[in-house]
């Protein structure tokens, strides 16, 4: 089944926020986000995932990527204007019988990205390329 998904690129201090995934013994890292629902814009499900996924109210700006992947899958870079960072309620977090592993809310050094497994690995080079943009 295909579903579209929405994510966000929360950049700070040279480092992204990301989600560590740990689920049968694979270690990898997602960006904060998850599926489109009825009726909703990808901008208005990003935001809502950021809030139950990591805890924090964000304002929207410039879609970075669409990645075909199950469906399309939409990343906007976002800035977060209220909350903790870490402080999710989703039911990722709140639901024990889901076994889909953990999840841990975590900011990475973007120069350290390349060392990690994140998917979609492809946008990690449009990240980099981003910041290299605005220290040139």
């Amino acid at each position: 089944m295909t579903r579209d998904r929405a994510s966000v690129l929360l950049i700070k201090n040279n480092k992204i926020g990301l989600i560590k995934r740990v689920k049968e013994e694979a270690v990898y890292y997602v960006f904060p986000g998850g599926g489109i629902e009825e009726g909703e814009t990808p901008e208005i499900a990003a935001k809502r995932e950021a809030l139950e996924e990591v805890g924090v109210e964000v304002k929207i700006h410039e879609c970075l990527a669409k990645v075909k992947f199950n469906g399309i899958q939409y990343f906007f870079l976002a800035e977060i204007i209220q909350g903790t960072f870490g402080a999710g309620k989703g039911e990722e977090y709140t639901d024990e019988q889901r076994n889909r592993g953990t999840y841990l809310p975590i900011w990475i050094e973007i120069e350290n990205l390349n060392s990690i497994n994140v998917k979609p690995k492809e946008l990690v080079i449009k990240i980099q390329s981003l910041l290299n943009q605005k220290h040139s």
